[in-house]
């Protein structure tokens, strides 16, 4: 079996309710699918959501690095052969991390299509559904708790409340946020970087009584010192997002104890081989890690819960990102009940997109 023909193209899907974080406002999510042709095989299908201030791409880029880098690398090549292929893409796509997320999706989209099998059990299969955040963005704090109270409404379980633009706001209204919905349900915090180590500190202190159960990146990835003083001088469990972008630096987190927790997410770190490669030195840390997304299809949600079932130090999920889309063409590949997510049955990642 060999790969005979690469197909890629953007998707833009508008957001039902737009949302700010602490850098930006998104009100659309333009995702770029791949399609690889084995010929008479099986077809395997990837997706990547770039990101100018996470990823460094955009969907232009993304389609170009497909296009003129990898094609011509893939074309011919046997897709079981995942190891090789992701190492040859590695160097000359080493600046397009999303795109070869999508590349090493379809891989493992074929190779469970050829055994018959669901990828998370071909990983690993530690477990069969995963609890995920629903995320509340930078609000009003009526507005806030209006949004977490729906989604405790819906089913959610765990909230992951958006701030970083002012400590002592955010502090409202995560205090508002539990008294609204109770104990019983988890809380988390995403600074996106917006915070000083002073603001993160005095964020924490304010924040004890409502027991965030995640703080996340509170401090810019370029502050690796300011983190690592934040995560040391807090008892919230600290997590890298932003500063958790390839193998080097889950090894300098872990090596330095600059964090408590890992944000792996498959755009970030380059698809499920590099996730698999960056959870092991998460594990040998002793770090726990959560499986974290864009605003991504749920194809590629779907293969983001498939790593996350088979390791059991994955032990949360912010996967989220597809709840909302207008537009998604493979809106199945998932399925969601109570805040749990489940995949499907069907081999591969779950599903083939339908265009």
């Amino acid at each position: 079996m060999k790969i005979a023909a690469i197909e890629a193209f953007e998707v833009v899907m508008e957001l039902e309710e737009p949302y700010t974080i602490a850098y930006d406002t998104f009100d659309t999510a333009s995702n770029v699918f791949l399609r690889l042709d084995t010929g008479s095989g099986p077809v395997g299908f990837g997706c990547a959501a770039p990101d100018l201030e996470v990823t460094g791409e955009t969907p232009s880029t993304v389609l170009a690095a497909l296009d003129e880098i990898a094609r011509p690398l893939l074309v011919g090549s046997d897709p079981l052969r995942i190891a090789m292929i992701v190492e040859r893409l590695r160097e000359p796509m080493a600046d397009h991390p999303s795109a070869r997320a999508a590349v090493d999706m379809a891989l493992h989209d074929i190779l469970g299509k050829t055994a018959g099998l669901p990828l998370w059990k071909i990983l690993g299969g530690y477990r069969d559904r995963m609890l995920t955040s629903m995320t509340v963005g930078i609000l009003p704090l009526e507005e806030t708790v209006e949004r977490a109270r729906h989604w405790v409404r819906s089913g959610f379980k765990c909230l992951k409340l958006k701030g970083g633009a002012d400590d002592l706001e955010d502090a409202e209204r995560v205090t508002a946020v539990r008294k609204a919905v109770g104990p019983a349900i988890e809380l988390r915090f995403d600074a996106n970087q917006g915070f000083s180590v002073a603001q993160s500190l005095a964020f924490a202190e304010k924040c004890q009584a409502s027991n965030i159960a995640i703080f996340e990146q509170p401090t810019p990835r370029s502050d690796a010192e300011g983190l690592g003083l934040v995560t040391n001088s807090v008892s919230i469990p600290i997590m890298a997002d932003e500063s958790l972008m390839d193998l080097r630096d889950a090894l300098r987190l872990a090596r330095r104890g600059l964090v408590d927790m890992f944000n792996v997410k498959l755009m970030k770190v380059g698809g499920i081989a590099d996730a698999l490669q960056v959870n092991a030195v998460a594990r040998s840390a002793g770090l726990e890690v959560m499986v974290g997304c864009m605003d991504e299809s749920a194809f590629s949600i779907a293969a983001g819960l498939h790593f996350a079932l088979a390791r059991p130090n994955v032990e949360f999920a912010d996967l989220d990102g597809h709840i909302g889309l207008i537009g998604d063409p493979a809106p199945d590949t998932v399925k969601i009940k109570d805040g749990y997510l489940y995949p499907t049955d069907k081999p591969g990642i779950g599903g083939d997109p339908k265009f």
